[in-house]
């Protein structure tokens, strides 16, 4: 065989064998209840250069197979081969983490817990969610595991808007933990692998989980680039003890 040929050969194969952990993966997070339907993406690098995978678009995430990945240049998200499949809608938010960070894998899913605490978000800005003492933010490979700052982002109608402020926001942050909210949409989690991805994406789940529950996260961002906040940590809507929503001050001052 020759060189070239060799070349394209072992190229095939770490195709095959992406597609096939990544088909895999979606398959499992579908059974868990974070991928319904065709909902979710996930995408992986592969070996030598900045090409990558990623889920195609409009397929169930219960049923893929290794077929079912197209091939993108890393770093912009376009397609590299002609098909009939398109990529993610939301590969260029994948495109953006690539850009940014380390990250050798991205997993985007509409977790409920996570999905549940971005949707306590309201704005047009990206807000910082402080997060403190969690035993599990020691598996989020951060310098400080004492607390992070997890960015929550608009859920613009335009992704690539929604690409453009993760990017901003990574390129500024080299601080940021491995993972971000979107309001009323989901969350996305990285890593060097598929592996670590997946259990960075679980671990913020897990703590998103004991928010919901009723664990108060810890207190206002180290620093807010949008000021402080009128309302909680997270943009949520001042209530009483009963749980009944009360009057936002800047609302009130408004009036």
């Amino acid at each position: 065989m020759t060189a070239p040929a060799a070349t394209a050969a072992a190229s095939d194969t770490e195709r095959a064998t992406t597609g096939s952990r990544l088909a895999e993966l979606s398959r499992d997070l579908y059974r868990r209840g974070w991928m319904p339907g065709t909902a979710g993406n996930i995408s992986a690098l592969l070996p030598g250069d900045r090409r990558a995978l990623i889920t195609a678009s409009g397929r169930d995430k219960g049923e893929l197979t290794a077929d079912d990945m197209v091939l993108v240049h890393a770093d912009s998200g376009r397609p590299l081969a002609p098909g009939a499949l398109r990529p993610s809608a939301e590969t260029s938010i994948h495109a953006a983490v690539y850009r940014t960070t380390g990250a050798g894998a991205v997993i985007h899913v509409h977790a409920p817990y996570a999905t549940a605490t971005a949707s306590r978000y309201r704005g047009d800005r990206v807000r910082p969610l402080r997060l403190e003492h969690f035993e599990l933010l020691k598996g989020l490979g951060l310098a400080d595991p004492a607390g992070t700052d997890l960015p929550v982002f608009p859920n613009w109608p335009d992704v690539g808007r929604i690409a453009d402020d993760v990017a901003d926001h990574l390129a500024r942050t080299p601080q940021a933990p491995p993972g971000l909210l979107i309001a009323h949409h989901g969350i996305t989690a990285w890593g060097r692998d598929l592996a670590e991805a997946r259990n960075r994406l679980e671990c913020l789940e897990a703590i998103c989980q004991l928010l919901v529950l009723g664990t108060e996260p810890a207190g206002p961002a180290t620093h807010d680039p949008a000021g402080p906040a009128t309302t909680d940590p997270i943009g949520r809507a001042a209530t009483d003890p009963a749980g009944r929503a009360t009057t936002d001050p800047a609302e009130e001052n408004s009036r």
